[in-house]
């Protein structure tokens, strides 16, 4: 499942029509969530009438995203467009939408700790394998903290930094 972007202006221009009118749905799914006091409301609309139209290998549904999130009486709403491979015997609206959530959990637990915790974006390393070698080696210590049981990677860094005995253990650790 991607998202489409507007760097496939095509692509998602037809989606956004598509969706604009009447539109044989295959499918939808609401999921409503509280967090304190913000309500976030995710609509997934789901349809496999432009499977023939559009020139995308394997293309079994197109869908239509909403997010809606409200917080101190200020609503945002943002609209997405997604496309996927699954056909609807395969992947329910339901089980899109699903897919959809967990991407954000990979986006939170690690590119979000490799941006944030590792300062990734300000690297100067930008020539040869390097950068795709330090990208290694900072998911290794994520994978490695988050094996040994730590839920904030930050200061499990300080942690470790203080005992290089603990810091080799959890490296050469079965």
């Amino acid at each position: 499942m991607f998202r489409v972007k507007l760097n496939q202006p095509t692509l998602h221009e037809a989606i956004a029509l598509l969706f604009a009118g009447p539109v044989d749905l295959v499918g939808t799914e609401r999921q409503v969530n509280r967090h304190g006091d913000r309500t976030e409301v995710r609509e997934l609309a789901v349809s496999t009438e432009l499977n023939a139209w559009a020139d995308w290998p394997h293309l079994a549904q197109v869908g239509r995203l909403v997010h809606t999130r409200t917080q101190r009486g200020a609503t945002t709403t943002e609209v997405s467009y997604l496309i996927t491979s699954l056909p609807p015997d395969q992947a329910s609206a339901k089980q899109l939408l699903q897919l959809s959530r967990g991407h954000w959990g990979i986006e939170n637990r690690v590119h979000w700790v490799r941006d944030v915790t590792f300062d990734e974006d300000r690297c100067q390393v930008r020539s040869g394998a390097a950068p795709q070698v330090l990208a290694a080696c900072r998911n290794l210590v994520i994978a490695l903290l988050r094996r040994a049981g730590a839920t904030n990677i930050a200061a499990a860094l300080r942690s470790y930094s203080w005992n290089a005995e603990r810091a080799i253990a959890l490296v050469t650790s079965p």
